[in-house]
């Protein structure tokens, strides 16, 4: 009986913990209780002044949301107040999929331009293209209105009806098309083959991104078979995410060990997160591409290969966002982004300020070939050169040992299917409809001409890093 008791007692503890701690602070410390409602008194004065004297009317939600809010970003860059449509498009974006029509877009000269339509979604199945210019959405032409905008108009509830029309080519008569909204799930994982290498790339950690990348890795293990030799994991300029999303993209190449700590204000807050057994690649040679846009659920995932010596990360310093941050619902509002804990490494690094520093540091850049239309005299020129024993005639030069060249630096096979071009790196351009401009590659450099992707120097490295290791493993297994 008197454990039942003790029990009760326990759980009354609990749920009236707010209302004990704060008779405990008026018993105990009654110097500080004043302080805070002087305090207050103060934030009251100000609030009637503001109320009664601004230069425009203002409502009293207005300011006590700016109040929070303030309160909230003083103490950290990544704390803020959301109100309630910011708190839904936060849902959106780490649930990763809502009613829409299944195209990426972009603002030019005041109309909606299709950057792309997505595989097997309304807009795809319509026929849109990329380069067609909405003009009206519903009879309501799109002129003068900002891309979030029209991005809020063309999502709706999935099964609803909404008029597009649309303009295709410069001279071209407008052609309304009816689409039926439905479900879009935000593609944070895009992948294809790299010659005998898999290439995939993560956008954001939302809650689609494990499935994306089981898919990626399974369908580049189908492609490729036997000649697969290992894989690239792009992070580059992916600003994070959902910390559960990072610990389980990062699971999928551990077989053991942990994966991250977090540390909040008080010691008993720790959690860690480890690996469960099995490595969905089996060990093959991992590179991870970072740079300074790699931040947060990134950098834990970066952090833990590295320290598990599992991958080579490749690039140059990432962000620095070491920190964690909890969403709270305020019910019958929005909710409050709290930063509540620190986050490190498994070897225990905090990489707060500091980044992942790359195994092997690559800027990007362009190659140019110096010798192009510049003769060089070579042994064969010589007078009196002796002729080579191995060459089939007098002046050729005798074979290569690898007959097969690999692709070069930056070329890539046809996209595999279910893949598609890369979208930008932001949660809000990963996929429909906000888009980054078409004009630009995987990191900001121009794109290249016919739909083939730019040069990427740093990819071009990674790819050779690995076929050299694979190379090194093959011989040393003979």
């Amino acid at each position: 009986m008197r454990i039942v008791k003790r029990a009760a007692t326990a759980a009354a503890l609990v749920f009236l913990g707010a209302g004990v701690a704060t008779v405990t602070a008026q018993v105990s410390n009654n110097s500080n209780t004043s302080e805070t409602y002087r305090q207050l008194n103060l934030f009251g004065d100000v609030f009637e002044r503001v109320r009664a004297e601004y230069v425009e009317q203002v409502t009293d939600e207005q300011l006590i949301e700016s109040a929070i809010n303030g309160m909230l970003t003083s103490l950290d860059p990544h704390s803020s107040y959301l109100n309630r449509k910011s708190f839904q498009d936060m849902q959106v974006q780490t649930r990763g999929e809502f009613g829409g029509l299944g195209i990426e877009v972009t603002m030019e000269n005041g109309l909606i331009k299709v950057v792309s339509p997505i595989d097997d979604t309304p807009a795809f199945r319509a026929g849109l293209q990329p380069g067609d210019l909405i003009v009206q959405l519903n009879g309501e032409a799109v002129m003068g209105l900002a891309l979030n905008e029209a991005v809020e108009k063309m999502r709706g509830p999935v099964g609803s009806d909404i008029k597009v029309t649309v303009r295709r080519g410069e001279a071209g008569e407008p052609f309304e098309v009816t689409l039926t909204r439905a479900v879009i799930k935000v593609q944070s994982v895009r992948y294809r083959t790299e010659g005998d290498i898999g290439y995939i790339r993560i956008t954001s950690f939302n809650e689609q991104t494990q499935q994306g990348l089981e898919r990626a890795i399974t369908s580049v293990q189908q492609q490729l078979g036997d000649k697969l030799k290992g894989f690239v994991l792009d992070l580059r300029n992916n600003p994070g995410g959902l910390l559960d999303q990072a610990v389980s993209v990062s699971d999928t190449f551990l077989d053991k060990g942990e994966i991250v700590s977090t540390r909040g204000r008080k010691a008993e807050e720790g959690t860690r997160y480890n690996a469960k057994p099995g490595d969905m690649i089996k060990g093959m040679p991992l590179i991870v591409l970072v740079n300074g846009g790699s931040a947060s659920a990134s950098e834990i995932v970066a952090g833990a290969l590295q320290d598990h010596k599992r991958a080579l990360v490749l690039g140059t310093q990432s962000f620095g966002k070491g920190s964690v941050q909890t969403i709270i619902p305020l019910p019958g509002h929005g909710a409050m982004r709290l930063t509540t804990a620190r986050y490190y490494t498994p070897s225990g690094r905090s990489i707060q300020a500091l980044g992942i520093t790359p195994d092997i540091e690559v800027h990007p850049a362009k190659v140019e070939d110096t010798d192009q239309g510049v003769a060089r005299r070579r042994e064969s020129d010589l007078r009196g050169a002796l002729r080579n024993p191995d060459s089939a005639a007098p002046g050729q030069p005798p074979k290569p040992a690898t007959t097969q060249p690999a692709p070069g630096p930056g070329a890539s096979n046809a996209p595999a299917p279910g893949a598609a071009p890369k979208a930008g790196a932001a949660p809000g351009n990963a996929a429909n409809p906000p888009a980054a401009a078409p004009a630009t590659g995987e990191n900001g450099e121009p794109a290249a001409a016919a739909g083939q992707p730019p040069f990427d120097y740093q990819l071009a490295r990674a790819l050779d890093l690995l076929r050299g290791v694979a190379l090194f493993q093959a011989r040393n297994t003979h």
